[in-house]
């Protein structure tokens, strides 16, 4: 069985081993949630030397905050209550690609890798109002030294967004 530095099991054709498969899985079971408390199709959790940490979804609506993203938040919650190497050794999970916005707070915090379900180009032909600076690009931009993959599970997560959104 392969594993990599995450403990993670089996390596998939994709290059991504079964436990980021699971954490992305459990990110768009937060979408989820996030859609049944009426706010918008988002969710992420961070995990530290393969233990959740934290966990949240989109709270934009029922919080009247724009920037109540999951990734944003966790990386907030990071950075208040991590050290530096500990960040360092982070995985963010996301459903969807972090935004700009969510990139660049990931990228202050220090986290270490990013693994995100769908692409926000993927996501924005569907919306049509997503900002599609991919999530990597903002990292190399900023010197960052975050790994970002993905989308790894890309037809779960926009079913969500499709039964949120619609498909037209």
């Amino acid at each position: 069985m392969d594993s990599d530095a995450n403990g993670g099991d089996e390596i998939d054709s994709d290059g991504f081993d079964s436990t980021d498969r699971e954490y992305v899985d459990r990110a768009i079971e937060l979408a989820e949630e996030a859609v049944e408390m009426g706010n918008t199709p988002f969710g992420a959790l961070l995990v530290l030397d393969g233990e959740i940490v934290g966990e949240g979804h989109n709270e934009t609506l029922t919080e009247d905050d724009i920037a109540a993203h999951p990734e944003l938040t966790l990386a907030r919650w990071a950075g208040r209550e991590l050290d530096a190497d500990e960040r360092a050794r982070c995985t963010m999970y996301a459903s969807t690609e972090p935004c700009p916005m969510c990139a660049t707070g990931i990228h202050y915090a220090g986290i270490g890798r990013v693994v995100f379900g769908v692409a926000g180009e993927t996501l924005d032909e569907l919306t049509g109002d997503v900002v599609t600076i991919p999530c990597a690009e903002v990292i190399r931009r900023a010197d960052g030294d975050t790994a970002v993959e993905g989308p790894i599970a890309e037809a779960a997560a926009m079913e969500l967004h499709e039964s949120v959104y619609g498909d037209s």
